[in-house]
């Protein structure tokens, strides 16, 4: 993996590890300070959006390909994608739902 790579995961791991510390924080908000847990929502959300659009890209290509170099595996091959893009796209608005319900 690239140092790009790495940094990127560990950054990732950061967040996850510090994300219950800020939704275990109680209480009200005082006047003029930042509510944390919305921006923790909206780069959580954008996250998985981003990998979500990245599978979605990979998973098309890889369709493309495989009905590319077998013509007469295509149905077989698109019915799987389809599912899979199902199950990808449903990742995004399962992180919807719960940025909504945050």
């Amino acid at each position: 993996m690239t140092r790009k790579m790495v940094w990127f995961l560990m950054a990732a791991i950061a967040a996850l590890v510090l994300a219950p510390v800020t939704f275990a924080q109680g209480g009200a908000a005082a006047s003029g300070t930042t509510d944390w847990i919305d921006v923790a929502a909206a780069i959580a959300l954008g996250i998985t959006a981003a990998g979500c659009g990245l599978g979605q890209g990979r998973a098309t290509a890889a369709a493309c390909e495989g009905t590319a170099r077998n013509p007469g595996a295509s149905g077989p091959i698109r019915i799987a994608f389809i599912i899979g893009v199902a199950l990808i796209e449903s990742l995004t608005l399962y992180a919807l739902v719960i940025v909504l319900i945050k």
